[in-house]
């Protein structure tokens, strides 16, 4: 059984390192890095532990980087899954630099501590604990990318069928708490083009302010719709969700309004098609459409991220609340979960940290964590790889 290595960093320092790297996705930009840095650096960690190494470069983003780090042979196995990237931060609403972990108040303060870098950290310290010549099934860890924009690097590796692992833990912070089922996500950008004009003479314009007034009761009715006709008990919020998030229109108050914008986002429960969500938006707006030809568009903002379901019988879920001592439960948000499992793989989400800390200044994952989460890790892969 092998020691800790000396080339490699022990679990504070590995954290540490991944977070010095910065790896943000955003849809705006000027936030928008590059997760090569990181890939590069996780790379060489695994390589020195014995691992083989395949970096993909995941097209339509530019500078983004999934890596397949495999250890052993044969079929099956352990995934070990996770993204690679972080969401912006607004450094003046951190008490502390979020690019380098302050441990304070028995915490690790970083960006991507939680969410989720730690978890490659944890990764890299069981992987040192292994006796690789006992090894029956191969042992994978998959660092993606654009998780917290497109999920563009799960979305190109699910596509790519380079493996067939028997079981993926995907390891976002849920506290240990194995998570079998969440909620897909849409959103789109509904437009309406209108006629500007002086606003004393409202008869020589449109203003599309008023045509999204329609717009946004007919969206009430369909939120009301799905409300009633489909709940999932498994949810704290048990129904699937429309949010109006952003509205722009007009330029002045003695202008009518020739432009309006309204960004809606669609979570939808598992059993639920994307497909459907879109044909109910279309149907309900489509009255309006017709009457005002040619005005009304329907776009999508981002790429769709499926709803997910793993059987709460099945092995891994059995296995994985045995060793964590909890029981499964269904989560609101989305992850990259319906991807990975189209690798015919069985998927569930378990990871350290709380998901109220994601997103957040002053992310920071527990030191109470760090020995539940290696010990947890350590039975997985015994269990699975051995």
């Amino acid at each position: 059984m092998n020691k800790q290595n000396k080339h490699l960093p022990n679990f504070t320092q590995a954290i540490s390192q991944l977070i010095a790297l910065p790896s943000i996705s955003s849809s705006q930009a000027s936030w928008d890095q590059s997760n090569q840095a990181v890939i590069n650096l996780l790379s060489a960690w695994f390589e020195t532990l014995g691992f083989t190494i395949t970096i993909q470069a995941v097209p339509g983003v530019k500078g983004k980087y999934n890596m397949l780090a495999k250890l052993g042979s044969g079929h099956g196995g352990l995934l070990l899954a996770g993204h690679s990237d972080t969401v912006p931060f607004d450094e003046n609403r951190w008490l502390s630099d979020p690019l380098q972990i302050n441990h304070k108040d028995d915490k690790l303060f970083g960006l991507g501590t939680c969410d989720m870098k730690g978890f490659f950290a944890f990764i890299l310290q069981a992987c040192q604990q292994l006796d690789i010549a006992l090894l029956k099934k191969p042992l994978y860890v998959l660092a993606t990318a654009d998780e917290e924009t497109t999920m563009a690097g799960a979305r190109f590796f699910a596509d790519s069928d380079m493996i067939k692992p028997d079981v993926a833990v995907i390891g976002e912070p849920t506290n240990l708490v194995p998570v079998i089922m969440h909620k897909g996500h849409m959103s789109h950008k509904i437009s309406i083009k209108g006629q500007a004009g002086h606003s004393s003479k409202p008869a020589n314009g449109i203003n599309a302010i008023e045509i999204m007034h329609q717009v946004i009761s007919e969206l009430f009715k369909l939120r009301e719709k799905l409300n009633l006709s489909y709940q999932n008990e498994a949810f704290d919020v048990q129904t699937p969700t429309m949010n109006l998030g952003a509205i722009h229109g007009g330029d002045n108050a003695n202008r009518i309004c020739g432009h309006c914008e309204l960004d809606i986002d669609m979570r939808s429960l598992p059993g639920m098609k994307d497909q459907e969500l879109v044909s109910w938006l279309s149907k309900a707006l489509q009255p309006i459409a017709e009457k005002y030809p040619a005005r009304l568009t329907i776009t999508e903002l981002d790429p769709s991220s499926p709803s997910f379901q793993q059987t709460p019988e099945s092995e891994l879920v059995l296995t994985a609340e045995k060793f964590s001592g909890h029981s499964c439960c269904a989560v609101n948000y989305a992850t990259e979960a319906p991807f990975i499992q189209q690798l015919g793989c069985q998927t569930i989400v378990m990871g350290p940290g709380s998901i109220d800390q994601a997103h957040q200044p002053n992310e920071y994952l527990a030191d109470s964590e760090i020995i539940k989460t290696e010990q947890l890790l350590a039975q997985l892969i015994q269990h699975y790889c051995f």
